[in-house]
């Protein structure tokens, strides 16, 4: 079973990262000034991570290939790590979807 981590930045923002159970990181948030906002992040991604409309697929400059999670209102969410394959992408999104509907939230 996957889990999210809230960990603080060095600038004192709060950011989670979900991981799969293998222990990689599968979606990372953006930073958040209150630890409040980044469990709400948390509960946006376990709401709409089990929605595939909400998976945004892209692709960087150098070709790789990754996604972004939105909420209903289209604000980004989640971003993932970088992909070498649409098809490796496209697992990474099963895999969120998969994990985070039910993945307990850990404080490091």
């Amino acid at each position: 079973m996957g889990k999210f981590e809230i960990s603080v930045r060095k600038n004192g923002e709060f950011q989670f990262n979900l991981k799969a159970s293998n222990g990689q990181v599968i979606l990372t948030s953006e930073g958040y000034t209150t630890k409040a906002a980044c469990v709400n992040g948390i509960n946006s991604v376990k709401k709409n991570a089990v929605e595939e409309k909400r998976f945004e697929k892209k692709a960087a400059t150098n070709g790789k290939s990754f996604f972004v999670l939105k909420a209903t209102n289209g604000q980004v969410i989640g971003q993932s790590q970088m992909y070498a394959s649409e098809k490796t992408r496209d697992n990474g999104i099963a895999s969120v979807a998969k994990n985070a509907p039910a993945a307990e939230v850990v404080e490091l």
